[in-house]
């Protein structure tokens, strides 16, 4: 069930016009809530206009399909795609993060991208919106507990706003730090991890066209629970390696220190590739789980070396059981 948790502890769905499919999910139960008078019409009236501000966007984003760069196969279902989710800031279960991201204010947001570059940015989301044309990429996505989707995102690719910075020849990472705000974020409290959320990619990784800063998923902005305002899609990565709700990008000479390799170093390397022939130590990545297809009768099906996208250029010479 997904809700807008407004500041008083009110459960508000968007206004019709700026909200996104997901919200109208707890339409029925509001206007019993309404219905049984445990709202006033003043409060009412106070907060909607609060969160129509707060929000301040259209979900929809008109954006062309990139046919090149898209995946065949079908896509996930929206509500399988908005439900069942890792985002730990939210909580650990698949299910907490649509029924606890409603506290996260995607707006106003900034990007504050610095480090060993040239040009150093500090970016609104509108300015993010309008860097360069956005386009629809099917991608296909593996998550590295043997589960995959297939998601219809909208971005461009990184490298758009890799070359506005101008990265100095020191350059070699990309670090990405995702917000970690208690009052936001739940999750954000507990110790399962170290925060804030860092990820990063070499900077060959970053620039390359399939890595996409994505901005929204099936023609609208990005649902909370999938890491608005703005993410990272890293398609031959397991799905950790693409962070979420990021506030700050920074240039590195050296390699960063990622969240869960910081947490098991063992169990997830930083380069993370989709690789069935390197097992988790728990459990083997041979093959994987579609969300949507998994009845009693469903067959799991192969995984594909990065999933299936034609990266290995990237890795030349490297020992990938060794790099993983």
């Amino acid at each position: 069930m997904l809700i807008k948790r407004s500041p008083n502890g009110i459960d508000l769905p968007f206004p019709s016009e700026i909200t996104p499919r997901a919200v109208f999910e707890n339409r029925r139960a509001f206007i019993r809530q309404v219905a049984a008078g445990s709202i006033a019409g003043g409060a009412l009236l106070e907060m909607l206009s609060r969160e129509a501000f707060a929000q301040g966007v259209n979900p929809k984003l008109a954006a062309k399909r990139n046919a090149a760069l898209s995946a065949q196969d079908k896509p996930t279902a929206y509500h399988d795609a908005t439900h069942y989710n890792n985002f730990y800031e939210f909580g650990t279960d698949k299910s907490d993060p649509a029924e606890n991201a409603g506290t996260l204010r995607p707006r106003p947001w900034t990007v504050s991208i610095e480090g060993e570059v040239k040009k150093p940015l500090t970016l609104d989301l509108d300015g993010l919106l309008k860097l360069a044309p956005l386009e629809e990429r099917v991608y296909r996505l593996r998550c590295v507990e043997g589960w995959s989707m297939v998601i219809p995102w909208v971005g461009y690719s990184l490298s758009e706003l890799i070359k506005r910075v101008e990265p100095t020849g020191n350059a070699k990472y990309v670090e990405f730090i995702s917000l970690a705000d208690r009052k936001q974020m739940p999750g954000v409290s507990s110790r399962v991890l170290d925060w804030p959320y860092t990820e990063g990619l070499r900077l060959d990784e970053a620039n390359h066209p399939l890595t996409l800063l994505t901005l929204g998923m099936y023609g609208e902005v990005l649902p909370n629970q999938n890491g608005a305002p703005v993410r990272v899609v890293v398609p031959w990565k397991y799905g950790f390696k693409s962070a979420k709700s990021i506030v700050k990008i920074r240039f590195t000479r050296d390699m960063p220190r990622t969240s869960w390799n910081r947490s098991a170093p063992s169990e997830y390397g930083f380069y993370s590739n989709v690789n069935p022939e390197v097992d988790h130590p728990r459990w083997s990545q041979a093959t994987e789980r579609r969300i949507g297809e998994d009845s009693f009768l469903s067959r799991k099906r192969k995984t594909l070396m990065f999933n299936g996208y034609d990266v290995a250029s990237l890795y030349t010479g490297m020992d990938l059981k060794k790099n993983f």
